[in-house]
């Protein structure tokens, strides 16, 4: 195996990853590498839209603060107003890039999503990542700077210790990739690295996010040397579909903001109202996927009820195409009955930290979008905030890689990837029963409520799994299942030691040993 050069490397192919290659290809090539499919991230899932000021009765300042309540003022205020003042420009960007956004007459049509004081959400219908993913993919797929390679399971990051005469530095010089294809592990050397491989959402049993999202670039951050943020704020969605059949499809938040009720199937009464009196329905997603837990849990449900069918049905069709087909599909009409939902969990709001021109802590890597805690989300991501993270972390990125250029090296040589001492796996099925178990427990003990005693249960589960997984991981050769096993490990122990170290409830963060909220505002920041 000889270390492939390129000018660029960027780990992922969804909305941030692209949206870097496409600015940075303008001077330099790009190698994307995609785990699996090129679409199969999560930003094609996202149904509902992109947050942006555009409407003359709206404000930098009211979208700022939702974003901040939304919060519970963990975010960073800083970050806060750099992406939204640069929501419009990348809208525009959008725009010019082909994506069909719904208009109202010249306007582009703005939805409302719950969480917002005002309606500022760009879609196309209700599959606005599709529609996303598609132009992103395009433009790269007919830039000639851009390589795009698919089926490339990252392992680690190529650091200083790899170097073959180390040097001493932490520096990052691309990553070992597993040729999903081959079997064999490639090395990608690059002047510069950005990551922008998504969040942890399967370390969950339930979660809305596609199969890929096992928090690859987190942990590999993390074992490179690089801190981590507020990992115990996972947010949990509070519509996913509940379906016997049909697993992780999300019924978007913007149902509810367009009048659709959250009913209890056996009394067939509102009850948000006994959660959040004022917003109701609206009410960010934490809170809402907070009742929707308890209704389910008090009167021993399987689900509640998202009810729409008191809109006209040309309404609801004309809202929510892809949803009603799929829900049609499964014998359920929208227009005139309750659609079945559980709370998900839907998004990492934690992740490897970030300033402002996307630098994590080591030289040569940057970082963007879900797998980043750019100090955007706080405790609590606002609903359409997280594609507009994409785009504008991926712009900084690429910015700020193009302007200090020069002061960045070529790579030196780095050592082969080694495959000597280790055998084919016979014993496949530790995999799977390790992935699951860490699913579960993640699920009953850090889930949307916690205690100190269950995150000390799954804290212990966790130590027991780590020296099997280590083991198996020296023993046999890699495969996508093993790095995605060893990396979700990698995340639940973050996650547990994160949720461990904050004594209050904030945001996502609800335990009932400490259900106040400290006056002080702190990040868990973890360090390697």
């Amino acid at each position: 195996m000889t270390a492939i050069q390129h000018d660029v490397l960027i780990i992922g192919s969804g909305a941030a990853g692209l949206t870097a290659a496409l600015a940075l290809a303008e001077h330099k090539r790009v190698l994307v590498l995609a785990k699996g499919g090129l679409a199969s991230g999560s930003t094609a899932w996202a149904q509902g839209g992109i947050a942006a000021v555009l409407d003359a009765g709206d404000t930098f300042e009211n979208h700022v603060r939702d974003t901040m309540v939304a919060g519970a003022r963990l975010n960073d205020i800083e970050s806060v107003e750099f992406v939204i003042e640069n929501a419009p420009a990348a809208i525009d960007r959008l725009v010019e890039l082909g994506v069909p956004f719904n208009t109202d007459g010249e306007d582009l049509h703005l939805t409302r999503e719950g969480g917002h004081s005002h309606r500022r959400i760009v879609h196309v219908n209700d599959a606005t990542g599709w529609a996303v993913q598609a132009a992103l993919l395009k433009a790269a797929e007919e830039n000639p700077n851009i390589t795009l390679l698919p089926g490339r399971a990252c392992v680690d990051l190529i650091t200083g210790q790899h170097e073959a005469r180390y040097s001493g530095s932490g520096r990052v010089w691309g990553a070992y990739a597993l040729n999903e294809e081959s079997g064999e592990v490639e090395a990608h050397v690059a002047r510069a690295t950005v990551l922008a491989s998504g969040g942890a959402g399967r370390v969950y049993q339930f979660s809305t996010a596609p199969r890929g999202a096992t928090g690859d670039g987190i942990a590999m951050a993390w074992r490179a040397g690089a801190r981590v943020s507020n990992m115990e704020m996972m947010q949990f969605h509070p519509t996913c579909l509940y379906n016997l059949e049909v697993k992780n499809f999300l019924i978007t938040e913007a149902v509810r903001g367009e009048g659709g009720h959250l009913r209890n199937p056996v009394t067939g009464q509102r009850y948000m109202e006994q959660y959040d009196p004022e917003r109701m329905e609206l009410a960010p997603r934490d809170i809402v996927a907070r009742a929707n837990d308890d209704q389910i849990k008090r009167y021993g449900l399987d689900y509640v009820h998202l009810d729409i069918s008191h809109e006209t049905p040309e309404f609801v069709k004309g809202h929510f195409p892809t949803i009603y087909d799929k829900l049609m599909g499964l014998g359920i009409d929208m227009t005139k009955e309750p659609i079945p939902v559980v709370p998900a969990q839907h998004y990492t709001c934690g992740g490897v930290l970030v300033d402002l021109a996307a630098r994590t802590d080591l030289p040569g890597l940057w970082a963007a979008g879900e797998v980043t805690e750019s100090g955007l989300h706080g405790a609590n991501r606002l609903a359409s905030n997280s594609l507009l993270e994409c785009f504008v972390f991926g712009e900084a990125a690429a910015k700020d890689i193009l302007a200090s250029w020069d002061t960045l090296s070529d790579p030196p040589p780095v050592k082969q990837w080694d495959a000597s001492r280790v055998t084919d796996s016979d014993e496949e099925v530790v995999i799977k029963q390790n992935w699951t178990e860490i699913r579960r427990f993640m699920w009953n003990y850090v889930g949307i409520v916690r205690t100190t005693k269950r995150l000390e249960r799954a804290a212990h589960r966790i130590e027991m799994l780590g020296r099997e997984i280590e083991d198996y991981y020296g023993s046999f050769r890699v495969t996508t299942d093993l790095i995605e096993l060893r990396n979700l490990h990698q995340c639940a122990e973050l996650i547990v030691k994160s949720a461990l170290a904050r004594h209050e409830s904030r945001g996502l963060h609800y335990t009932l040993d400490y259900p106040e909220t400290d006056e002080v505002v702190r990040d868990t920041v973890l360090v390697p």
